[in-house]
């Protein structure tokens, strides 16, 4: 029977008949052990039944859930009939890194969230599939790195983030010179030295990187942009600047004790115990250690589940809200558990601890309850009186987030219009203020998925392209 859902009735309703697989996963007690990616790939055969789940709807909101759009139910239906090079084709035209994009992505809040057999029944596992016709098109040298005839124009990318990378990929098809500076020694950005490699592999990321090198695009490590080489040089030897420079400012925990030993941002942690190289940070010893993270997001699940592969003693989550209103991944919410996380919600930190030697002891903290709901929707965190209690810890790290770095005020950066928390401000096609200057991601957006700063950076590529082949445009207010 072809599997092909989009000529066979029968096929258009194998959801009926076939049950939702999850992705191969190693066992919790082996993982913990190591930094390997904890997820394999699905044989072909049980791709091929996944795939045939799908009921090719008319107006797939697969797509509409997904922020690049991407063809996901003719990839689909193409992975049910077996033809893995053709779909992985196809879902390189709209996804610049579909081999790393589902490694990190939240499908449960985009693509799979609205797939319409999402309830009572699960959604289609699109994730799993994105993933192993991406993973077979490389393992077959089917993914050919682009040399395109060069137009003569130059273009710098600055932060060689996904967003950055995303840009540099789609310039350098259409023959422009792409030059990246990273201010990092490696390629890759937070792709490398901020997602721990039990979520992405390095070599998953290097991999990309070796393939835009062989489309031509040029890496400048160790450069920062504003100190090392200044904005009005770049553009004096580049026809148009994309800054995809992130967001690194972590935002900091406002209670007594944050100046104790052992109280750490996440970010400066995850980085020491994830990059592939020396970052000159000072170790932080984890081993016999119990340690509290603060936050619910993505950085604070990858810090619990790093602190666990450093053999802490403890590892415990606070959050304010409850794990309705939580943001981080569902997914790794669940793995954290498994590894033997702890989690305490609607809990807030009012103390940082510390005996008379300054190392932090513990987190004073206070129950709390949610309220109306706030500005955004989400319901209101307010302490309960009288709830206070203490949660022992000798490492604290704090996962609140981050807002874009300012500019040094000597900086020919700082002409950059920017928000009221420093985003840097663009217009609908990316561009700010400055001429033949766009920004996009984090820097932009403030910290958010990795899909979102790819969407940029390809939306950035495009008004680029359409900019440098027609008269310049009014610069944005």
């Amino acid at each position: 029977m072809s599997h092909d859902p989009t000529h066979t009735g029968q096929a258009r309703y194998a959801w009926r008949e076939v049950d939702r697989a999850e992705q191969p996963k190693r066992a919790a007690a082996e993982r913990i052990t190591d930094f390997h990616e904890i997820y394999s790939l699905f044989d072909e055969a049980t791709i091929r039944e996944q795939a045939s789940r799908c009921v090719q709807c008319i107006s797939p909101a697969c797509v509409t859930g997904c922020p690049l759009c991407n063809r996901i139910p003719e990839w689909v239906s193409l992975a049910a009939e077996g033809r893995f090079l053709e779909a992985a084709e196809i879902s390189r035209a709209t996804s610049n890194m579909p081999e790393i994009c589902p490694r990190v992505c939240p499908q449960e809040r985009l693509c799979e969230g609205a797939c319409v057999i999402h309830a009572p029944e699960e959604p289609v596992c699109i994730g799993a599939i994105e993933k192993f016709i991406s993973e077979y098109a490389l393992a077959h040298g089917a993914v050919p790195a682009i040399r395109a005839t060069p137009n003569g124009r130059r273009v710098a990318v600055i932060g060689a983030g996904p967003g950055g990378l995303a840009c540099a990929d789609e310039l350098s098809k259409l023959g422009y010179g792409i030059t990246v500076f990273e201010s990092q020694l490696l390629p890759g950005g937070l792709l490398l030295f901020g997602i721990p490699a039990f979520k992405l592999g390095k070599e998953v990321v290097e991999r990309r990187v070796n393939i835009l090198r062989q489309q031509g695009v040029e890496f400048k490590v160790g450069v920062t942009v504003g100190k090392d080489i200044s904005l009005a040089q770049l553009l004096k030897d580049f026809s148009a600047i994309y800054l995809g420079i992130g967001a690194l400012k972590a935002r900091p925990l406002d209670v007594a004790g944050t100046d104790l030993q052992g109280v750490i941002q996440g970010l400066p942690f995850l980085a020491q115990k994830n990059a592939p190289i020396s970052l000159g940070l000072p170790p932080v010893e984890v081993k016999g250690r119990r340690v509290v993270v603060l936050g619910g997001g993505d950085s604070a699940m990858d810090c619990l589940r790093t602190a666990i592969r450093c053999d802490a003693a403890d590892t415990v989550c606070a959050y304010r809200r409850d794990l309705a209103n939580m943001p981080g991944s569902r997914k790794e919410y669940a793995n954290a558990l498994e590894e033997g996380a702890r989690f305490v919600f609607l809990t807030n930190p009012l103390a940082l601890e510390g005996n008379a030697n300054g190392e932090v002891t513990a987190v004073r903290c206070v129950r709390m309850e949610l309220g109306e709901p706030d500005a955004s929707g989400r319901r209101k965190p307010r302490a309960v009186a009288g709830s206070e209690f203490t949660l022992q810890a000798n490492l604290v790290l704090i996962a609140y987030g981050f807002d874009p770095v300012p500019f040094p005020k000597d900086s020919d950066l700082s002409q950059l219009a920017t928000n009221d928390w420093g985003a840097i401000k663009v217009d609908e096609h990316q561009r700010t203020n400055v001429e033949r200057v766009f920004a996009g991601g984090d820097v932009v957006r403030g910290p958010s998925l990795v899909v979102h700063a790819v969407r940029d950076g390809r939306k950035a590529a495009d008004s680029i392209h359409r900019d440098l082949s027609e008269p310049s445009p009014v610069p944005a207010a």
